[in-house]
């Protein structure tokens, strides 16, 4: 029998602190909204600074954007799984390259063997996008193109393959995350040095700013800076310190800031403390909106808005009961929702442990759809103002990201303390330490720690088959695109990026002119990395 631990009602409760280091209080009154910073940075919805949300009406007018993870194999099955997404309500496509697209490689490079198509969508040349994006009316879905290392190439080939279709690239809308720095400190996925790689982020936003203004060329991604380790704060910090730091480098070039900062958005995670989360958004929004006003000087509204795509969780789910993952997807989108998103993307039940099916893919869209139209989520906007507890975690959040991004200025800035791996270890290093914490039980997951079943049967493992057919399908099909095109004319577009890298001039154009006549994404690296050479990673412990 077990014997209930008998509780002191008398006694103070439990201390409680965020995983952000802010510790919460029982009970919270106006007195401590003032104490905390006071409530002058709340405005309103649509307004400087933005706290309540970017625009005045909110969902009550445009309900987020949904828009899933999705991309595998070949183009042409990702091409049925897009128009599949398309037919159940998807409002936008988040696009999943393979690991060799990513890191610059094409299908037939022998470091892509066991790769093809695995987690995402094989690329070689502007024939897969073309054949992905077929009969897709890109003037209604928004595409966001998940690529970071290998972006200029594969941003190259999307708008190429727009304008083939007919589309103006100065009405084409969409994203590619195109965020470097993150890479070298959450994923991995670098081809060329620190230096090299940002003046690449910097060719596409001036390329953006110049030729497709309503695009968004990169979105600084603290989601995967926050699935390797880092705390809600420090996500926040790290990836406003990444914005800051391409935003220098492009203002270099002489382009005033309202030419290009419009063309900065986000991408953040969500799972966790749902107010933490709430927390860590408004004070975001309203943080980024002050540096671009007093900063930069920015004076166009939208240059002040901080666009964002807020969901995911994946470092939430887990193996353990996997069913509960269904649960836990919900409370990641009320959190979006409620910290006033533009775009949710929302990871499958099964994302912990496969490729979603189509089955998990389609409830994360219908847990989307539940929030607008049946759980009052559109009904009025930022419902969680005026809360004495929101407004005074809203205000101490603001202070630890404003702390941990001048602390990143004080170690010479976000690209040097990168290049010399102090933010990677940093973000290792609390990694370590959450993991310590769930090992012991001291932070709770149900499932995995606690209310855990003693007759609980051990969760069968389905990994995503590697299809040697598929694959070798992928292959065939970039030697016949190989075998079809002019090779003097991809010798001499290749020979002009490698030029352009060399000059110093934006590298897109000669890249556009390259991918046009089907130059591989591989080929494109390669010309590249003449001038740029590799990253070598350093260690530090």
């Amino acid at each position: 029998m077990t014997v209930k631990k008998k509780v002191d009602l008398k006694a103070p409760p439990e201390p409680v602190t965020w995983e952000s280091g802010i510790d919460i209080k029982p009970i919270y009154t106006a007195k401590d909204v003032e104490e905390s910073g006071g409530s002058d940075g709340i405005g309103e919805p649509g307004d400087y600074p933005y706290t309540r949300g970017i625009h005045k009406w909110m969902y009550r007018k445009r309900p987020f954007t949904m828009r899933q993870y999705s991309g595998f194999g070949t183009a042409a099955e990702t091409h049925e799984r897009f128009l599949y997404l398309i037919k159940h309500g998807q409002t936008g496509l988040n696009v999943a390259f393979d690991l060799p697209t990513q890191c610059g490689l094409d299908s037939d490079d022998p470091m892509a063997e066991g790769e093809i198509g695995r987690v995402g969508m094989a690329v070689d040349t502007l024939a897969d996008m073309e054949e992905a994006f077929a009969d897709i009316d890109l003037n209604k879905i928004t595409v966001s193109l998940t690529i970071n290392g290998s972006a200029a190439p594969i941003m190259a080939m999307y708008f190429a393959m727009a304008r083939k279709r007919g589309f103006e690239l100065s009405d084409l809308r969409g994203t590619a995350q195109n965020d470097i720095l993150k890479e070298f400190i959450g994923r991995g996925t670098w081809i060329f040095p620190v230096e090299p790689s940002v003046k690449l982020v910097g060719d596409t936003l001036e390329f953006c700013a110049q030729h497709v203004p309503r695009y968004s060329a990169t979105s600084v991604c603290g989601y995967h800076i926050r699935e390797s380790g880092a705390h809600p704060a420090q996500e926040m910090a790290y990836g406003l310190a990444i914005a800051k730091a391409y935003i220098d480098h492009v203002l270099e070039r002489g382009l005033d800031v309202d030419d290009f900062a419009k063309s900065v958005s986000f991408n953040f995670d969500v799972y966790g403390n749902l107010w933490e989360q709430v927390a860590k958004f408004r004070a975001g929004r309203r943080l980024w909106a002050k540096i671009l006003k007093e900063q930069y000087g920015a004076k166009n509204p939208r240059s002040l808005q901080m666009r964002m795509i807020a969901g995911g969780g994946g470092g939430g789910l887990t193996v353990q009961q996997p069913l509960n993952n269904v649960v836990r997807g919900a409370y990641y989108a009320l959190a979006s929702a409620l910290s006033g998103t533009q775009t949710m993307a929302l990871c499958s039940y099964d994302e912990a442990y496969t490729i979603p099916s189509e089955q998990a893919a389609r409830l994360s869209l219908r847990t989307m759809q539940m929030l607008i139209h049946e759980i009052g989520l559109a009904d009025t906007v930022d419902p969680l103002a005026g809360s004495y507890f929101v407004e005074s975690t809203t205000n101490e959040m603001e202070k630890a990201i404003v702390g941990i991004m001048k602390q990143l200025d004080d170690q010479g800035g976000i690209i040097r303390s990168v290049a010399e791996g102090r933010v990677q270890a940093d973000v290792s290093r609390q990694a370590y330490e959450r993991e310590k914490r769930l090992r012991s039980g001291q932070d709770k997951k149900v499932g995995v720690n606690c209310y855990v079943e003693e007759d609980e049967a051990e969760h069968e493992v389905q990994f995503h088959p590697y299809r040697v057919q598929e694959a070798d399908k992928q292959i065939a099909r970039l030697n016949q695109v190989r075998s079809q095109r002019d090779e003097g004319q991809v010798e001499t577009t290749l020979a002009a990026v490698s030029a352009a890298a060399e000059a110093g001039d934006n590298v897109m154009p000669s890249i556009m002119d390259a991918v046009e006549v089907y130059a591989t994404v591989g080929e494109v690296r390669q010309a590249l990395e003449k001038v740029y050479g590799t990253y070598q990673e350093p260690v530090r412990f």
